[in-house]
């Protein structure tokens, strides 16, 4: 976009060399890339296909205190290696705005005492329910811990309204996934009973991987 304060300069004074290269020519070629996401939903509990917990020491219990500090940790320390980079730049204001939202809960797997992935809820109106953030850390994947934790955080979606009087009955859960996620992310939603319902390609920028903190994995 030209900048109306600095005027072109005459035509016969371009010359054929290339310009150098300034932070704002470099900021506008940054990469970007294409990103299907996929949006998926469940009309009633009956949907809910669970499976059973792994053997061994799997615990999953709600965090009940709005803290920012906790909530960041999560985030950062499962989406760090899938570019989940949203909520980086979000303030401590912010991130206690949502996580005070009624409705909004985090419900934590813990394996041997040790936070293992997590699933965000988000209340929204006329009974619909986002399962807003699920993961796992990449530590404990491939570990049949996904499903358990999946089916666990759906049972709570529908029975939401149990813990918090002022809001409606469940009548839909959704969720959204992308092709950044992990290579068994669909399979697994699929598996738990979710429909496919839209699907949209975005173009994003090319960002690093953040990592629970800045080069954790490369890039």
């Amino acid at each position: 976009m030209s900048n109306p304060a600095q005027p072109s300069a005459p035509a016969t004074e371009a010359t054929s060399e290339a310009p150098e290269a300034t932070a704002e020519t470099t900021a506008a070629t940054t990469a970007t890339a294409e990103v299907t996401v996929w949006s998926l939903e469940q009309t009633s509990p009956d949907d809910l296909r669970p499976v059973a917990a792994p053997e061994g020491d799997l615990r999953i219990v709600r965090s009940e205190v709005p803290l920012p500090e906790f909530s960041r940790f999560l985030y950062s320390a499962v989406g760090g290696d899938i570019h989940w980079t949203d909520r980086l730049g979000m303030t401590y204001a912010e991130w206690q705005e949502l996580l005070e939202r009624p409705g909004a809960e985090t419900w934590v797997a813990y394996v041997n005492g040790t936070p293992a992935g997590y699933v965000q809820l988000d209340a929204q109106d006329d009974g619909v329910v986002e399962i807003m953030y699920f993961g796992l850390i990449a530590a404990f994947r491939g570990r049949r811990i996904g499903g358990h934790l999946l089916s666990y955080g759906v049972a709570r979606a529908w029975d939401l309204a149990e813990r918090w009087p002022e809001r409606p009955r469940t009548k839909r859960v959704w969720l959204h996934t992308c092709s950044k996620d992990g290579p068994h992310a669909m399979d697994n939603y699929l598996r738990r009973g979710f429909r496919l319902f839209d699907t949209k390609t975005e173009v994003e920028p090319d960002v690093e991987t953040p990592g629970p903190w800045p080069g954790a994995y490369g890039s």
